[in-house]
């Protein structure tokens, strides 16, 4: 009995490639669209928008008012 292959979108292209180990750059087809991909995060096409919290920003053990 053999199973079918599965088998996802390429999030870049759309074209229909192999979900295994045998591809490496899997969810994206080839190397081109993994780049194409990585391109747009690197100039902030694609991102998640949240908030700043002050936090982030500063170190709350040099601010213990921050912590209360």
């Amino acid at each position: 009995m053999s199973t079918a292959q599965p088998m996802v979108s390429c999030p870049q292209c759309k074209k229909s490639a192999p979900w295994d180990t045998q591809n490496a750059f899997r969810p994206f087809c080839c190397e081109r669209c993994k780049m194409i991909d990585l391109g747009k995060w690197a100039n902030e096409e694609f991102r998640i928008e949240q908030a700043p919290d002050l936090n982030d920003f500063l170190d709350s053990a040099s601010h213990p008012s921050l912590t209360q």
